[in-house]
């Protein structure tokens, strides 16, 4: 009953596998419950620290949930299918139309909302903006949920001289959010540049996103830049990785 590597991992990873491709398969159901940790034991043959390890994987990735007393069961939450490209489309946010609605015309809650002015922006943030020493931004912070799960933590960053009382400045934006603004200010973003990368969570992010330690966040940062080229917009998401299937479709 040891967990050695085999040709095909630990004993613990066969176990993740074999339960992951039964849930993918259909044979476990969203909300179905799996096989408890005596089950699992007896069935693979390993002790139970053994299987609940391998259910602890699955929980870390976001597949099951477990509560004390009950076996774990298959999570329902279908990711955010969230289309990179057509999301931020002109026609989209130009026409009075969030940007959610291209995302499998889901659209998450914004939980939390926090607009704070004349902010002193961090260094790479002031960087990009192409800030002088002094100048200051206007930070937009929100949390998303859907179906009751946070799903994003989200900064926006800009430069405070060019949205100082705009309705930027202020909770609700109206239709078609800050793109729309920065349009009617003469600044509508005609080039976006976005950076992804993946890493584990600090503790607050963990916190903000009810997410274990040890599951991975997406970190995407956005930049729009107006048709003089000027940086007018930075935002920082991170992301349950969970939470979302990251999708990019364009031409050759």
């Amino acid at each position: 009953m040891t967990d050695e590597p085999g040709p095909k991992g630990t004993k613990v990873q066969q176990i993740a596998d074999a339960l992951k491709a039964a849930i993918e398969s259909g044979e476990y159901a969203p909300g179905a419950r799996l096989p408890g940790e005596n089950a699992l034991a007896a069935q693979y043959d390993v002790a139970t620290l053994t299987a609940r390890r391998a259910l602890k994987i699955l929980h870390t990735e976001g597949l099951v949930e477990s509560r004390k007393g009950a076996s774990a069961r298959v999570l329902s939450f279908r990711p955010i299918r969230r289309r990179g490209i057509p999301r931020l489309a002109r026609g989209q946010w130009g026409s009075g139309k969030t940007i959610w609605a291209a995302d499998d015309h889901r659209a998450p809650d914004v939980g939390q909302i926090a607009v704070l002015e004349n902010a002193d922006p961090p260094a790479h943030i002031g960087d990009v903006l192409d800030l002088a020493p002094g100048e200051t931004v206007c930070v937009r912070s929100r949390r998303y949920v859907m179906e009751g799960r946070p799903v994003m933590v989200a900064e926006s960053y800009l430069p405070q001289s060019l949205v100082a009382g705009s309705p930027i400045t202020q909770a609700d934006t109206g239709p078609g959010g800050i793109y729309a603004r920065l349009a009617d200010l003469g600044h509508a973003p005609t080039r976006f540049r976005e950076e992804i990368r993946v890493r584990l969570p600090s503790a607050d992010e963990a916190a903000q996103l009810a997410i274990p330690a040890g599951r991975s966040v997406i970190k995407l940062a956005r930049t729009a830049f107006d048709a003089d080229g000027r940086a007018v917009e930075i935002n920082e998401m991170t992301m349950d990785s969970a939470a979302y299937v990251l999708d990019y479709e364009f031409d050759a």
